[in-house]
């Protein structure tokens, strides 16, 4: 990858021919249109007031902005790959101030003024040694090899990108803009639509994308299948000329419908359950949706669940580990301990108790409470030994 400074970049260079169509998902450009500031789909503008602010007040005071970098494409237009949401501030005070319908807004301590001002607020040489200022910019070039690499290194300064924004910029393509049309929408999301109660993620950041993709591959985990999936989507894309991701949109469509049919009820938690994980796993079985329920209500009713969200995988292998049951706390033990002689319950010797293990006399799932009637302490072979007999 070769890395060259572009020279004499001005402020007027970058707002001209300013376009901001990001409330209906078609991006944002500039620098004469040969700038993509924003793709299509990507997340909602996150600076606040003061960093967009904190921007204009140091191009005012002719301090250094930071370096910013730019990828040629191959049209040989250019797409930001650090630097976004400081250009992004640029025009906003700029261009969208000289036309007085945008999203200007006003900045205290300009040029020794009091006053917060708006760009029309400034005098004309105000404004003309803003336009003047000189932006550092690196464009890289031949980058897709190892553009994702470079991203994570780069991105350690300002509002960091999530770990799907960056596999976004490293494997852009036709494919990848379809899915982001269904999943990553900042207005009228239809992912986020369609799951209503049964989705929490952070949509506008790409954290729906990347939990749908994680369910298609069946790994919640395992980063490398991730890339290598994304990566086939841009060849296929690219060389195939396969653009269209409803393969993605209709497999998510069946994991809600399947999960939405199994558990109507609409409760707290759902959002965090892996719904593709368990479609993958079960969705070819057959199930009494009266008798779940009617655990579900159980389970959300005992104080002694811990982990509402693992009520629903609990459902489908029995395994209490998704629980996370309720362990004994400090003063029952001390009240077991006493209670007890200091002793194990078992074998009848004197330990401390931090070598005692609380155990459920009557386990959780034969009915047993964590109270201090249904708590034992017991050495570490005693215990070990009730377990194996259980």
């Amino acid at each position: 990858m070769h890395i060259n400074e572009l020279k004499d970049i001005t402020v007027a260079d970058i707002v001209k021919d300013y376009v901001d169509n990001s409330e209906n998902d078609e991006g944002i450009t500039g620098f004469g249109g040969n700038l993509n500031i924003r793709p299509k789909y990507q997340r909602n503008y996150v600076y606040d007031a003061e960093q967009r602010a904190a921007v204009i007040r140091t191009l005012a005071k002719g301090f250094p902005l930071g370096i910013m970098y730019w990828v040629k494409n191959n049209d040989g237009k250019y797409e930001i790959l650090d630097g976004q949401q400081r250009t992004i501030s640029i025009c906003q005070y700029v261009a969208d101030g000289m036309r007085r319908n945008g999203k200007d807004f006003s900045v205290s301590g300009l040029f020794g003024h009091a006053d917060p001002l708006r760009w029309n607020g400034l005098t004309p040489t105000e404004q003309k040694t803003l336009l003047s200022r000189k932006l550092i910019i690196f464009e890289c070039v031949d980058a897709d090899d190892e553009r994702l690499e470079w991203f994570e290194t780069i991105n350690i300064a300002g509002e960091k990108l999530s770990a799907q924004e960056i596999r976004n910029a490293h494997y852009p393509s036709a494919w990848l803009t379809d899915a982001r049309r269904y999943f990553s929408k900042s207005h009228n999301n239809a992912a986020k639509k369609y799951a209503d109660h049964y989705v929490k993620a952070e949509w506008n950041r790409q954290g729906g994308l990347e939990k749908v993709l994680k369910w298609f591959i069946g790994d919640m985990n395992n980063v490398i299948a991730l890339k290598d999936f994304m990566d086939k989507k841009k060849r296929e894309s690219d060389i195939d000329g396969k653009t269209e991701a409803t393969e993605l949109w209709e497999y998510y469509q069946r994991v809600i419908d399947w999960a939405k049919e199994l558990f109507p009820v609409k409760r707290e938690k759902m959002g965090e359950v892996e719904w593709g994980i368990l479609y993958n796993k079960y969705h070819k079985n057959t199930y009494d949706i009266d008798e779940i329920e009617e655990t579900v209500a159980q389970l959300y009713a005992d104080n002694d669940v811990t982990t509402k969200e693992g009520i629903y995988e609990y459902i489908f292998d029995r395994s209490e580990s998704h629980l996370h049951i309720r362990q004994f706390p400090p003063e029952i033990k001390t009240h077991v301990y006493e209670s007890q002689g200091q002793k194990c319950k078992d074998c009848g010797q004197h330990f401390p108790l931090a070598d005692l293990q609380a155990h459920h006399n009557i386990r959780w799932i034969d009915g047993g409470h964590t109270t201090v009637e249904n708590c034992v302490l017991l050495c570490r072979n005693c215990h070990g030994a009730r377990h194996r007999a259980e």
